[in-house]
């Protein structure tokens, strides 16, 4: 059976796996080259078209082997027989789930491009790739849908080898293969055009599938922030269960109303996590541009505020600052008695906290966009000062104000990622210990 390119391959696929559009399935395609295959499916079926991204985690010294996958929301599948017999330390995981970590959450932000990942609780899903040549990749995109709550799981995929069908047939309730043809050497063999599928198209196929209506967006309460003797204008949103939420320091006499700080916060809030952004200072201190450096007095404003936080709310509190309000966050997490169990900066000034930062301990994020020369510099200066756990990540193609495509809604991907993951549970241990 030879295909003339993933658009043939996709529509023989939908043909073949018609027969499951009554159950209104969800199709997820592997990126990149199973997207295309999987946008004539869903079109076959009228069904809702997202991606499944995963990362394999690899041994170590020999990476084609597979002690786990990850997929998004914190799902984590591990072989525990095969750490034991690979004698894997926890530090070793712990690396190499880090590392897959921030990739996934980098191309998940990627392709998404702002849209919400569908929810597959109770669902049938039918996962499909433009083939499947080992079977390793399938099958850690079966367990991680399994994870992510699906009712019944179909892998589908125009070509693939017995053996590795075999494979996947042990985690997938069903397996939908057009051929299994002898003499199979690779998948690109069944193609005469295998050309590669590039991000953009990825994409552009999403953005055109239907999809779900994205979650409305949670209403804040406006309210008055009780700090230095001032009562100051700020709203508060706390979704249902919310488990942590962030205060966000704007920086450079930016106010409440920042539109960069409010996407980002719109995005945490859909991810449950509670908000506050409130003006840190007030119309006549703006007037001043002096007040706006003067970080020392924005950390005491800055602490104040979350210990009237604290009183509305019992759930743990966390920072989200930006420019000079990234300084004045990391020298209020520095305070001894400072209640904050974790600090994202964007695009920040962490150099202007000084000698505070060896104090902070609170866990803390540092984005900053590849084009932003000097701040980037700054923020590996300042990192190097830091002695909590730390880590720089750097969105590639971006400015000081990440404006471009997708540039934002990356950064709110890698914040909501260090707020989750790092969010106390009850007892006083932390997410991922």
């Amino acid at each position: 059976m030879l295909f003339t390119d993933r658009d043939d391959a996709g529509r023989r696929l939908g043909a073949e796996l018609a027969r499951y559009a009554p159950d209104r399935p969800v199709v997820l395609g592997l990126p990149r080259g199973g997207v295309p295959v999987a946008f004539h499916v869903a079109h076959a079926l009228g069904a809702p078209l997202d991606v499944i991204v995963v990362r394999k985690l690899g041994v170590p010294y020999q990476p084609e082997l597979a002690f786990g996958a990850i997929g998004e929301g914190g799902v984590r599948v591990i072989s525990e027989d095969i750490v034991r017999r690979g004698r894997l330390r926890p530090q070793d995981i712990a690396a190499v789930e880090e590392a897959e970590q921030a990739e996934l959450t980098r191309r998940a932000a990627r392709y998404r491009a702002g849209r919400p990942q569908e929810d597959l609780h109770g669902r049938t899903v039918i996962v499909v790739d433009d083939g499947i040549a080992t079977g390793a990749t399938a099958a850690a995109a079966c367990q991680v849908v399994r994870a992510q709550g699906a009712a019944r799981i179909v892998m589908a995929a125009p070509v693939a080898p017995p053996d590795a069908l075999a494979r996947v047939g042990a985690v997938a309730d069903e397996v939908v293969c057009l051929g299994s043809p002898p003499g199979f050497s690779s998948v690109g063999q069944w193609y005469r055009d295998f050309s590669q599928t590039p991000d953009e198209e990825v994409v552009a196929l999403l953005a055109q599938s239907p999809r779900r209506p994205a979650p409305a967006e949670q209403a804040g309460v406006e309210v008055a922030v009780e700090a230095a003797g001032l009562r100051l204008p700020g709203d508060l949103t706390l979704p249902p269960g919310a488990g942590a939420v962030v205060v966000f320091a704007h920086g450079s006499g930016s106010s409440r109303r920042s539109p960069r700080n409010r996407r980002v916060a719109a995005d945490l809030n859909r991810a449950g996590l509670g908000t506050l952004l409130f003006d840190l200072l007030t119309p006549a201190e703006e007037a001043d541009r002096t007040n706006v450096f003067d970080i020392a007095a924005l950390a005491a404003r800055l602490a104040a505020a979350t210990a009237w936080l604290g009183t509305r709310t019992p759930v743990p509190p966390a920072y989200f600052g930006a420019s000079t309000g990234a300084a004045a966050a990391l020298a209020a997490a520095a305070a001894p008695d400072s209640p904050v169990y974790a600090v994202v900066s964007r695009g920040g000034r962490p150099d202007l906290a000084g000698s505070l930062l060896a104090e902070v301990r609170a866990p803390t994020l540092l984005i900053v966009g590849s084009q932003d020369h000097q701040v980037l510099a700054l923020n590996r200066e300042a990192r190097a000062r830091l002695r909590c756990e730390s880590r720089l990540e750097i969105v590639e193609g971006a400015t000081h104000l990440f404006e471009e495509p997708g540039a934002l809604h990356e950064v709110s991907a890698l914040a909501e990622h260090w707020f989750t993951t790092h969010r106390p549970r009850p007892g006083g241990s932390v997410a991922g210990e």
